[in-house]
């Protein structure tokens, strides 16, 4: 598949209407933003053609390419040392509850150690992320690795996937409302059900009730409805693109209030 990064997917819902999203390289990259750790693999040097997965914090160069430190007596840096060939596992975090309905992103490439001339700022990078880590982080024993990225598969949830290209996937941004989305869902699923509800009225001509945000991002989110037909999905599109927290609550404001200048009472209040 090809997935430049200007190129949006879109949403069809159950209901009809067909809306922008971030495209699988914006995901892939805003996945690997959040998470923290994944599962590497390695091809076993003791038993030649096998897999070897190993837990493994990540971080990430300015390419979003991930990179390791790693101790050169563990047995996936001897797996590596003898086939640079490798993959990286990583799972949206905080969806324990599903966790095939979460998104994943499998990273394909060449593990190698990291050059002289970038180790300095992967270790700047890598320590921001693992303040911890400075405690061993100059052991002799201890040297940054970093995956040369060859191919992506993503998975967003069910019925969600697709392969990314390597070059999508490092031109490609986090979501801008990545650190904040919790935040932002959070708010919504605690003050503004009915607000929601409203904009699923509006958007899918569909009633119900218990709405829930599950997911937000720069050109939208997606909700959970309870309808007379059961738990229902949407995607609903915000009026114009977002960038922080603080836009996305205008805009919100604003998309509820044309709502209630088409007959419906306002919902959505500071």
């Amino acid at each position: 598949m090809t997935d430049e990064k200007n190129e949006h997917n879109r949403t069809t819902t159950a209901s009809g209407p067909s809306f922008p999203e971030p495209s699988y390289s914006e995901r892939c990259r805003t996945l690997l933003h959040l998470g923290r750790v994944g599962t590497l693999s390695t091809m076993s040097k003791k038993v030649p053609d096998w897999p070897f997965g190993s837990v493994m914090p990540y971080g990430l160069d300015a390419s979003g390419a991930p990179t390791f430190l790693v101790s050169t007596m563990a047995m996936h840096t001897q797996n590596l040392l003898a086939n640079d060939k490798a993959s990286l596992l990583v799972t949206e975090p905080g969806v324990a509850s599903d966790p095939l309905g979460a998104g994943r992103v499998t990273l394909l490439g060449h593990v190698s150690r990291t050059p002289d001339e970038t180790r300095d700022d992967v270790r700047k990078r890598y320590l921001e992320r693992y303040e911890n880590a400075s405690y061993w982080v100059d052991f002799k024993d201890f040297a940054f690795f970093q995956m040369e990225v060859v191919d992506i598969y993503f998975v967003g949830g069910f019925g969600v996937m697709g392969w990314v290209e390597a070059s999508g996937y490092t031109d490609a941004d986090p979501d801008p409302l990545a650190d904040a989305a919790s935040g932002i869902i959070d708010h919504m699923n605690a003050d503004h059900q009915d607000a929601m509800a409203l904009l699923a009225k509006g958007f899918h001509e569909v009633d119900g009730t218990d709405a829930k945000m599950t997911a937000v991002d720069r050109l939208g989110f997606h909700m959970r409805l309870t309808t007379e037909s059961g738990i229902r999905g949407f995607r609903i599109p915000f009026s114009r693109e977002v960038t922080n927290g603080t836009e996305t609550r205008e805009v919100l404001v604003e998309m509820v209030r044309t709502e209630r200048q088409a007959g419906k009472p306002a919902l959505l209040e500071d």
